[in-house]
């Protein structure tokens, strides 16, 4: 948690975590689909999700938005 604060990145697990704990399959399949977050591969190949970029993916799925 410190260091998601700090670097304002969060892991796949962390994203999977805050939607509900949704399956990494589901995630990637998203990904697939152009469904997911934006993410930020680093050049280990992992991948990363902006706290901001999280943020207004939910803003732009909540029910009743424009």
């Amino acid at each position: 948690m410190a260091r998601e604060r700090v670097t304002g990145l969060l892991t796949v697990r962390e994203v999977l975590d805050e939607l509900g704990g949704i399956s990494r399959r589901t995630f990637y399949r998203w990904r697939e689909l152009g469904l997911a977050p934006d993410c930020i591969r680093l050049p280990n190949g992992e991948l990363r999700v902006r706290r901001a970029a999280l943020n207004a993916w939910l803003d732009k799925r909540a029910e009743g938005a424009a």
